[in-house]
C-alpha cells in the first residue's frame, strides 16, 4: 500500500492540527491507518421500516411527517414531537434540546429519522434519534450499510465515516500488493475486502460480519496473522545468530543426580529432559517453552536443564513470578543439589543492606552457581559471570521484555544465554502458535503416578454452613484442608483483610481445629513459618489468599474450598485445585459461589466440574475469556491485532503456518513487506 503508507491523514479534507492529534492519539496516522480502522458493528438503513411494522428494541429508519411539537414538563423537561406515516404514529422525544430545534419541527415538516424504538407511556419512542429534513425529491435511503467505528472523546461517528471514505478514494487510486501467495481460500483481494468492511451492500450478511466470519474479515485476519508469526520467526532469527556456549550433556552428573531421588521420573520427564539436553549442545540459544499441567514435575525437568548448564561450568538464573514461589523453588533445588555441593543464592525484592551485597558479589564473582529469584534478579545492580542459562517459570506472569531483560545480563563473550520458559498453566495449542511462536514447545503430558483425581463440586454460599461442617469432618479425620479467599480488587491490602475476617469467622465456627493464615502481606519469615506448620500437620486447616495458587504441596491436605470462584479465570482455579489431590487419599474441591451465577459463569465453573484436564481447561478459558486475559495483563501487548481475534480465528491457524513457511522458504521478499504493513513500529515489542 506504499502510496496511502506515507500518506499523512493531514492530506485529507478537514484535518486540521488538533484533528490530527486527537487521531494520533487512537494510533491513526497515516491515510492507511484509517483503512486498518474497521467498523465494530453496523446499522442498516437501506431500507425504511413504516411505523406500523417496527419492532420494539429494533434500530430502524422511519419516514413520516410532523404532527405536533411541544415542550412537556414531566420529571424532565422535553421536547415531544409526534410523526405519522400513514401506517401508525410514533414519539420521537429529546431531552436536550434548542429554541431552533422545537422551530424547525413545526406541522407538517417531513423527517427521516433513524434510532432504536422503546416502549412508552405514549406508545412507541425514539429518544434522541438523528433525523433530518428530507428534500423533495430526494433518495429514499442509505445504498450501504452504515458503519460504527471504534472511537474516542472529540471524534463522532459523521467524522470517522467522512474520513474513512476519503480514504477508500485514496484506496482505489493506489490498489495496494497482495503479499499472500496464491493459492489461499479467499475471493478478495486486500483492497476490495477493505472497502466491502468499510460499506457493505445492503444485503450484506450481518450475523457472519458480527462474528467476524465473514470472507473479507478472514482475509484480512489471515493476512495479519501471518505478518505476526513471520515477525516473531524474525525475532527468533535474531536471537540465535548471536549464538550461545554449546552445553554438551553431562550423563554421569544427571545419573547421579537422578540416583538421589526418591521416585522415578516419568517418561514425559525423561523425553523432554532430553529435548532440552539437546538444546543446549547446539551454539546457539535454545528457546524452548515447557508446558505442564499442575503436578506434572516440570520442577525436576528444570533441575536436570540447570545441572547440565553448571556442570559445563555456567552460571543458572531461575526467575520465579512471587516470593513463595521462588521460595518453593530455592526448597526443592536445596534438597537436590547439596549431595552435589553445588553453591547457589537466593535474592528478591525484600532481600536489603548487606545481604544483598553479599548476594550481588556472589554471583558477580561466579561463586553462585545456580541463582534463585523474583523480577529483582533483573534489577539494574545485578550482573553474573558466566550465565549460560535462564529459567522462568510461570512464564504468563511476565512479558518478553522481562525474560529478555534476564539474557542481557549475561557477561558471555560471545553470544546470549539458553533460555527455558516454564508454564504450569497449559496454553492452548492455539494460542502458543500466535504467542510464543518463537519458542520450541515442550508438553509433559503424563503425571506421576499415585496422583489422584480431584472431584468438583459447586455450592451455593447460602450452604456455607454445611460446608464448614465438611471441613471439620475431614480435619478430624486427620486430613488437611485449604480455605481459598478471593476479591475483585487486585490489592494485597484488602485481600489480607477478607483473609484475615474469614480466619478469625472459621477459628470460632471451629474452636477445636488449628487454623493458621496466609496472605501477600505477611514477612516472608511468617509466610513461611506458617507454611511449615501446615506441611508438618501442626495446622489443620489454612486460610489463604490466592497466593497458594502456586508452588505448594502438602501431601495430606486432600479438601480445598475457594470462595467467590466466579471472580477468577479458569486456569488459575484449576492451579488452585491442583494443591490438593497430591497423596494417596480421595480428594474434593469446592467452589462457593455467589448466587445468581451469570451465563458466562456457569459455563465457566461446569467446563472446571467436567474436567481435570488442564489443556482442556485452557481451551475453554481462551473461549470465554479471550486471549488477554488468559496470558495475563502483562502479555496482552502481543495479542493487539487490529483485525484478527482469538478464538474467532484460530481455525486459521494451520493455515497461518503453512503460508509463513511457504513465504521464508519459497517467498522470502514478501515478509518484510507483510511485517511493515501490519506490525510496522510495532515489529520490535520483543527489543529490551
Amino acid at each position: 500500500m506504499s502510496g496511502i503508507a506515507s500518506l499523512s491523514v493531514r492530506e485529507l479534507r478537514g484535518v486540521g492540527p488538533k484533528l490530527a492529534e486527537k487521531l494520533a492519539d487512537y494510533g491513526v496516522r497515516q491515510i492507511e491507518d484509517l483503512l486498518f480502522h474497521l467498523p465494530l458493528r453496523y446499522q442498516d438503513r437501506t431500507r425504511v421500516t413504516p411505523i406500523a411494522a417496527a419492532l420494539e428494541g429494533e434500530d430502524v429508519v422511519i419516514e413520516g411527517e410532523v404532527r405536533a411539537a411541544d415542550v412537556v414538563f414531566g420529571r424532565r423537561r422535553s421536547l415531544v414531537a409526534r410523526l405519522q406515516d400513514g401506517s401508525g404514529t410514533l414519539t420521537l422525544r429529546f431531552f436536550h434540546f434548542s429554541a431552533a430545534q422545537k422551530n424547525n419541527l413545526r406541522s407538517g415538516t417531513r423527517l427521516r429519522c433513524f434510532g432504536q424504538v422503546r416502549r412508552g407511556g405514549s406508545g412507541l419512542e425514539m429518544y434522541h434519534p438523528e433525523y433530518r429534513q428530507l428534500a423533495e425529491g430526494e433518495a429514499p435511503v442509505e445504498e450501504a450499510l452504515t458503519p460504527i467505528y471504534p472511537t474516542t472523546a472529540g471524534i463522532g461517528q459523521n467524522q470517522w465515516r467522512s474520513l474513512c471514505g476519503q480514504a477508500l478514494v485514496y484506496l482505489r487510486r493506489n490498489q495496494p500488493d497482495d503479499l499472500l501467495p496464491p493459492g489461499h481460500r479467499y475471493p478478495y483481494d486486500l483492497a476490495d475486502a477493505l472497502e466491502y468492511l468499510h460499506a457493505p451492500p445492503p444485503d450484506a450478511p450481518l450475523a457472519q460480519l458480527r462474528e467476524g466470519r465473514h470472507p473479507a474479515q478472514l482475509l484480512l485476519a489471515l493476512e495479519e496473522l501471518v505478518a505476526h508469526n513471520l515477525s516473531l520467526y524474525r525475532l527468533r532469527e535474531r536471537q540465535q545468530q548471536e549464538g550461545a556456549p554449546p552445553l554438551p550433556p553431562q550423563r554421569e552428573s544427571l545419573d547421579t543426580f537422578l540416583a538421589t531421588l526418591a521416585f522415578s521420573p516419568t517418561g514425559a520427564q525423561r523425553r523432554v529432559l532430553a529435548e532440552i539436553s539437546r538444546d543446549l549442545a547446539k551454539p546457539y540459544p535454545m528457546l524452548r517453552l515447557v508446558q505442564g499441567d499442575v503436578g506434572s514435575g516440570k520442577t525436576l525437568v528444570a533441575a536436570g536443564a540447570a545441572l547440565q548448564a553448571i556442570t559445563n561450568g555456567y552460571q543458572v538464573a531461575i526467575m520465579a513470578p512471587t516470593e513463595i514461589l521462588a521460595e518453593q523453588h530455592w526448597n526443592s533445588f536445596s534438597a537436590w543439589f547439596h549431595a552435589l555441593s553445588i553453591d547457589m543464592e537466593w535474592l528478591s525484592g525484600r532481600t536489603k543492606g548487606k545481604k544483598r551485597e553479599a548476594a550481588l558479589q556472589r554471583i558477580i564473582s561466579g561463586e553462585a552457581a545456580l541463582v534463585i529469584g523474583t523480577h529483582a534478579l533483573f534489577q539494574q545492580d545485578v550482573a553474573f559471570h558466566r550465565l549460560g542459562l535462564v529459567i522462568v517459570d510461570e512464564q504468563h506472569r511476565f512479558g518478553v521484555h522481562q525474560r529478555l531483560a534476564l539474557t542481557e545480563k549475561s557477561s558471555l563473550e560471545q553470544g546470549k544465554p539458553h533460555q527455558l520458559v516454564m508454564t504450569a498453566t497449559p496454553i492452548p495449542r492455539t494460542l502458543s502458535m500466535v504467542a510464543y511462536a518463537d519458542l520450541d514447545c515442550s508438553v509433559i503430558d503424563e503425571l506421576p503416578p499415585g496422583r489422584q483425581a480431584v472431584t468438583t463440586v459447586l455450592i451455593d454460599s447460602n450452604r456455607r454452613g454445611q460446608v464448614v461442617e465438611r471441613v471439620a469432618a475431614a480435619c478430624e479425620a486427620g486430613r488437611q484442608a485449604y480455605w481459598v479467599c478471593t476479591l475483585i480488587e487486585e490489592s494485597d491490602a484488602l485481600q489480607a483483610q477478607a483473609a484475615e475476617a474469614t480466619a478469625e469467622e472459621l477459628r470460632l465456627a471451629l474452636p477445636n481445629l488449628a487454623i493458621g493464615l496466609i496472605h501477600g502481606r505477611l514477612k516472608p519469615m511468617e509466610k513461611e513459618s506458617v507454611m511449615a506448620a501446615f506441611k508438618a500437620g501442626d495446622l489443620a486447616l489454612l486460610v489463604a489468599t490466592t497466593v497458594i495458587e502456586v508452588g505448594v504441596d502438602v501431601p495430606n491436605a486432600s479438601l480445598m474450598i475457594i470462595e467467590n470462584p466466579e471472580r477468577l479465570g479458569l486456569a488459575q482455579l484449576h492451579q488452585l485445585r491442583g494443591r490438593v489431590g497430591r497423596g494417596s487419599a480421595a480428594s474434593h474441591c469446592v467452589l462457593l459461589y455467589q448466587p445468581p451465577l451469570s451465563a458466562n459463569g456457569k459455563q465457566r465453573l461446569g467446563a472446571l466440574r467436567e474436567s481435570s484436564d488442564g489443556f482442556y481447561i485452557a481451551e475453554k478459558d481462551l473461549e470465554l475469556r479471550g486471549p488477554g486475559e488468559v496470558l495475563g495483563t502483562r502479555q496482552t501487548g502481543l495479542m493487539e491485532f487490529r483485525i484478527a481475534e482469538l478464538p474467532a480465528h484460530d481455525h486459521l491457524l494451520d493455515e497461518v503456518q503453512a503460508i509463513a513457511d511457504m513465504i521464508r522458504t519459497r517467498h522470502p521478499q514478501l515478509a518484510d513487506p507483510l511485517i511493515q504493513r501490519w506490525t510496522g513500529a510495532s515489529q520490535q515489542f520483543a527489543k529490551v
